[in-house]
């Protein structure tokens, strides 16, 4: 099945429905990015209302497939130095979870390694915070996501003292 990357309520609902509607048409699956007419989800509430609202209209207007409808919840960087970015990942798992529990049929993607951004240049700290996400964001309920096969290293293999500090960061633990 075709995947089209990606809608979202940026444009308005009239916008939404008529690219939902066309999707539908072609039979393909959509993914729909957390963002709308105020900008990109950037917290837990905002992306289960953007989630919810774009749910309720593919649904309920389009008579979209339920299982063709893939959340992006938006994964942003973590250890930015920024206090407003400490829940970036925790939100997300959050999201996943509300998601998976709240808009039946639905699936959650997202782009993995925006979550290591801050990281640029340290591989061995990049590959094991992708890992540690995903084995996260799996446990929640995401269920597909983009990843870089060669960034990401295998959890149980994480050294222990690597993996605590990743999940502090993650977790927003410390």
């Amino acid at each position: 099945k075709g995947v089209v990357n990606s809608i979202s309520l940026k444009g308005g609902e009239e916008e939404f429905i008529h690219q939902a509607s066309l999707i539908k048409q072609y039979g393909a699956a959509v993914i729909v990015m957390a963002f709308d007419e105020n900008g990109q989800a950037d917290n837990y509430e905002r992306r289960i209302e953007i989630c919810k609202r774009s749910y309720d209209i593919l649904v309920n207007q389009v008579e979209f497939p339920p299982q063709d409808i893939i959340f992006d919840p938006n994964i942003f960087p973590v250890a930015t130095g920024m206090e407003e970015h400490v829940e970036n990942a925790t939100d997300f798992f959050k999201a996943t979870r509300w998601i998976r529990e709240n808009l039946p049929g639905a699936h959650v993607s997202g782009g993995v390694s925006n979550v290591s951004f801050s990281f640029r240049g340290n591989n061995t700290v990049r590959e094991a915070m992708h890992s540690a996400f995903l084995y996260h964001a799996i446990n929640e309920g995401m269920d597909m996501g983009i990843v870089n096969p060669t960034m990401l290293e295998v959890y149980d293999s994480i050294p222990k003292d690597l993996l605590d500090h990743v999940e502090d960061v993650l977790l927003n633990k410390r």
